[in-house]
């Protein structure tokens, strides 16, 4: 039976039957070019179908989905991968007791099976790949790791799988290698395409982490200097979308809104490539003449001339000049979490795929900011419009302490969890921890969600927004730069004119989670 459940009120997940028919499906979707759909996220029996609700509407586009057929067959790519491992994985032991073997007959499974590309996601160069070996079936592990260094080789569920880079994941580690799996300077960059057939092998020779390249020095006539960084900083724009099918994410600012504000006010276009700082605590020095505006994040900030000349404030959501080796300092915020900085006339660093935005999950795009780095910039004669004289009052942003409303949708998998489970979403107040980040807002609660479903969830699509709840019942809200598929399943999702908010909350600020509609679906058999 094919169903499409509620994955955000700006998204569908479609359910096939199976991997097969998931895989027929995706084609017959892109040749249909149904209204309003702006994306499409395969993924093991689903595809996540992203909209534009004053396009069409969610019930008028689940009637479309049920009535599109699959296509006879799948396509099969005819090239083999090979990928060297040394199988010394810190899961490997843990994964060879749960399947009542040694770790030298996993390692043995892994080597002698055909591996199909079965979709890629997560991030862009990981590939799900579906192995022949029905023995090879383990569980992700119940809490996730934070960090899983780059080339590491995993088992999840009846998959494996490459990171690229170095990510949070909550798959079991059973080796490395050094393949490249994704390389901006390779046609396509993706080592690994859906179709195509991969092969382990034993590596030969230790592995080598190559160095990251050091930053060539930058002499332009306008250009911004980091002095200090703060805790995070990085280029941002609106991000990259409709690239799902490479396996690469929008990204993009956490506060779009802020951004656009920001870029208002000194007249450059509303996408304009600006300066996310997360905490507070900068220092950039600016070569050249400039203007620039803060919106976002309530936070101190000053302008401190060259020589003897005194410091001044800078107005929050108003352009303010500023003159060659003048210093721009900005405090911590006194609501929010994330200050974004416009520059007149755009900051001078080369689009990747299409947009100047950091992926920090990905590493996609530039680095993030750190002292001493130099950004060329295009320069105040850039501008692109007349700078509107009046703006809306600003709404203040959440704080350390403060209870914060968020209206959510429940589903796609909300009936994975008890009736109780999803009472307590929507009753208990929800703590913002620490351990949060441009991948997603780590919540507690007293209570956690219990599930009523015990098994393995295959990866899907999520949203940024997506609320996703791993085994220890602690959820995790997505921010941009949340991986596309996960195997955890999402119990509701923040809808989208509240998902700003959500990138601007502290450590320390509550959440109160409010119904903004029912769930909805539909089915076909």
């Amino acid at each position: 039976m094919t169903r499409v459940l509620t994955a955000a009120d700006t998204a569908l997940l479609l359910e096939a039957a199976d991997l097969d028919e998931s895989m027929r499906l995706l084609p017959a979707l892109a040749a249909a070019e149904l209204p309003g759909v702006t994306e499409l996220v395969p993924a093991a029996r689903t595809i996540l179908v992203r909209f534009d609700p004053r396009r069409i509407a969610a019930a008028t586009l689940a009637e479309r989905l049920l009535a599109i057929e699959p296509t006879a067959g799948r396509a099969v790519g005819a090239d083999t991968v090979t990928i060297p491992v040394r199988y010394d994985g810190d899961d490997l032991a843990e994964v060879a007791q749960l399947l009542g073997a040694s770790p030298d007959e996993i390692v043995a499974r892994h080597l002698a099976a055909t591996w199909t590309v079965a979709f890629t996601g997560f991030a862009p160069g990981f590939g799900y790949l579906a192995g022949d070996d029905a023995r090879l079936d383990v569980p992700r592990r119940s809490t996730p790791r934070t960090r899983i260094p780059a080339g590491s080789v995993a088992l999840a569920g009846r998959f494996s799988g490459v990171y690229p880079r170095e990510s949070p994941g909550g798959w079991q580690l059973i080796g490395r290698t050094d393949a490249a799996m994704w390389d901006l300077d390779r046609d396509p960059p993706a080592l690994l395409q859906p179709g195509s057939t991969v092969r382990f092998e034993r590596a030969e020779r230790e592995l080598v982490t190559a160095a990251a390249p050091a930053r060539p020095p930058v002499e332009a006539p306008h250009a911004v200097e980091v002095l200090r960084s703060g805790l995070q900083l990085v280029i941002q724009d609106l991000g990259r979308g409709g690239m799902a099918a490479q396996g690469v994410s929008t990204s993009g600012t956490a506060d779009r809104g802020s951004l656009r504000e920001a870029n208002r006010a000194v007249g450059n276009a509303p996408g304009e490539a600006g300066l996310e700082l997360a905490g507070g605590g900068a220092i950039l020095r600016f070569r050249g003449d400039a203007v620039v505006a803060l919106s976002g994040a309530l936070a101190d900030a000053s302008v401190h001339p060259l020589g003897a000349a005194p410091a001044h404030a800078v107005e929050h959501g108003s352009a303010m000049a500023i003159e060659d080796g003048d210093e721009l300092r900005i405090g911590a915020p006194r609501d929010g979490l994330r200050v974004l900085l416009a520059i007149r006339g755009g900051i001078a660093v080369e689009p990747v795929l299409g947009s100047r935005a950091t992926d920090t999950l990905a590493h996609l795009g530039p680095a993030t900011l750190g002292a001493g780095d130099v950004l060329p910039l295009h320069g105040p004669g850039r501008a692109a419009a007349a700078v509107a004289p009046t703006r809306a009052p600003r709404i203040p942003l959440p704080v350390a302490g403060e209870t914060v409303a968020l209206s959510i949708v429940l589903g796609p998998r909300q009936d994975w969890f008890t009736a109780a489970a999803v009472a307590t979403l929507l009753e208990q107040e929800w703590e913002v921890t620490p351990r949060s980040d441009r991948v997603g807002v780590r919540l507690h609660g007293q209570r956690p969600l219990e599930r009523d479903r015990h098994g393995e969830l295959e990866s899907e699509g999520a949203v940024t927004g997506a609320i996703q709840v791993p085994p220890d019942g602690q959820p995790v809200l997505f921010l941009p730069d949340h991986p596309l598929t996960g195997g955890y399943p999402v119990i509701g999702a923040v809808v989208d004119r509240d998902v700003d908010r959500a990138g601007q909350l502290p450590p320390g600020a509550r959440i109160r989670f409010h119904l903004a509609a029912p769930h909805a679906g539909a089915a076909r058999t």
